[in-house]
């Protein structure tokens, strides 16, 4: 469920705490405030001996084992918060939170509560024995990304808790600036309500108070491309470039996602079935409803011209110059983005 929920719940007279509660989202602001949630509702039905576990696959899992067998020196209830944020746990790890769903499941208000909070897994990882043995004995928080498209109203929602409002125009301008980085976001929310009154804010006066800090991310740029937004496109590439991005990593996103989408295409168009070719490509998710729409879009004839048009932006970048292309390469690198982005838009 989600996280709002989940806690809404908890709140209510006579609500049973579950001894595991699984947070996963690739939201540091998203996944701190759930964890706070439950810190805070923990604390309040007393378990009030906190330990906490930063692990991967090459941390210590005994001690996990070990915490939760010696209870607390003072006979608290105990809260054990462990962030896995890797994804991986590796083998020692793999049982150790086997044992520990093992241990959890079907267990109300006992002495151990545990928080384990991980990154949005693959699906190899979800499918691993770890994980589904954490989701079947757990509460399961999925904290969802939020998408450009929703953040207006998340920020307008924000700006509610402190009894303030803006114009839609506003809300637009304030999430092309904080595209990306919703702890930024909440930061610029936070400092707005310190700045203006209660009620509607000023458009300009917000302008001037808020800073850019959009974080601009090379697969935010790829989503940009799949779905065919090119003003977002260019505003992202721009921002990459603003902020020094290194142009081997940008064109390793679009140019490895082009060849992605040139094999499926060509296995596509030899009859075979595009959910298994994607499958065999590891695109999955979101991903896969994106790639989709690129592939719907962008002519099968039109995906070798596009693969050839990466090796040249490769040799751009690496200063060797390619007849009938540009000589900046982040230029070059946008007109290759924008040959899927705007493929099958009206004149």
């Amino acid at each position: 469920m989600s996280a709002d929920r989940l806690l809404e719940t908890l709140a209510r007279p006579g609500a049973q705490l579950s001894a595991l509660y699984v947070v996963m989202g690739d939201d540091p602001l998203l996944t701190i405030e759930a964890a706070d949630g439950l810190r805070t509702v923990a604390k309040a039905a007393g378990y009030l001996d906190r330990t906490s576990f930063l692990m991967d696959a090459r941390g210590d899992w005994s001690a996990l084992g070990v915490s939760a067998q010696s209870g607390s020196l003072f006979g608290d209830k105990q809260l054990v918060e462990i962030s896995l944020p890797t994804g991986k746990p590796g083998k020692q790890g793999a049982e150790a939170l086997i044992s520990l769903a093992a241990r959890s499941k079907g267990v109300s208000n006992g002495d151990v509560l545990t928080i384990v909070s991980l990154p949005r897994l693959d699906k190899a990882s979800r499918d691993s024995k770890w994980a589904s043995a954490l989701f079947s004995a757990g509460t399961m928080v999925d904290l969802a990304n939020i998408e450009r498209a929703q953040l207006p109203k998340w920020i307008e929602q924000r700006l509610a808790r402190q009894k303030q409002r803006a114009e839609p125009t506003t809300l637009e301008w304030l999430a092309d600036k904080v595209e990306g980085n919703l702890l930024a976001a909440h930061q610029e929310i936070l400092k707005l309500g310190l700045l203006f009154d209660e009620g509607l804010l000023p458009a300009d006066a917000v302008e001037q108070a808020v800073m850019n800090v959009a974080r601009y991310n090379i697969y935010g740029l790829r989503d940009a491309m799949l779905v065919g937004d090119v003003p977002r496109l260019v505003r992202m590439m721009g921002g990459l470039k603003a902020e020094g991005e290194a142009l081997p990593l940008v064109l390793w996103a679009i140019g490895e996602e082009i060849r992605t989408l040139a094999r499926v295409s060509q296995a596509q168009a030899a009859g075979q079935d595009l959910t298994s070719v994607l499958r065999s490509q590891r695109v999955f998710g979101p991903h896969e409803s994106l790639a989709r729409q690129a592939l719907s879009r962008v002519a099968a004839r039109s995906w070798p011209a596009a693969v050839q048009h990466a090796h040249e932006v490769d040799r751009l970048i690496k200063g060797l110059p390619v007849a009938g292309r540009l000589q900046d390469p982040w230029e070059e690198m946008t007109r290759l983005a924008m040959r899927v982005a705007a493929a099958g838009a009206r004149a």
